[in-house]
């Protein structure tokens, strides 16, 4: 005689995920301070280098904050990552170098 198995397949045996609000929260927390802290530059540092080396850095980090996070980049393998990293610091280092070599950074006044 075959041997019939009979499968149930109740829900005890699957696993619900967690809804993710603590990392929204977490996320949403995040890039908040980092908004505010922008806004304290903003209203309290005068116009000059440091100022816009400071929006220029912080626009960074919350870009790759949130690619990383909603985009889900920060799971992906080391390779993926760097692929898209690398052309990203060498397009900031061109806007950079040009901006510097065209005398748009450091005017003398």
């Amino acid at each position: 005689m075959a041997d019939h198995h009979s499968h149930h397949h109740d829900t005890e045996d699957r696993v619900i995920a967690e809804p993710q609000t603590k990392a929204i929260w977490r996320t949403f927390i995040i890039l908040s301070v980092l908004t505010a802290f922008e806004f304290l530059i903003a209203f309290t540092v005068p116009a000059g280098f440091f100022k816009t080396s400071v929006f220029v850095i912080m626009t960074i980090v919350k870009a790759f904050y949130i690619v990383g996070e909603f985009m889900h980049l920060k799971h992906e393998v080391k390779s993926l990552i760097w692929a898209i990293i690398l052309p990203c610091i060498f397009v900031v280092w061109l806007l950079l170098a040009l901006l510097m070599e065209g005398n748009f950074i450091f005017i003398a006044k």
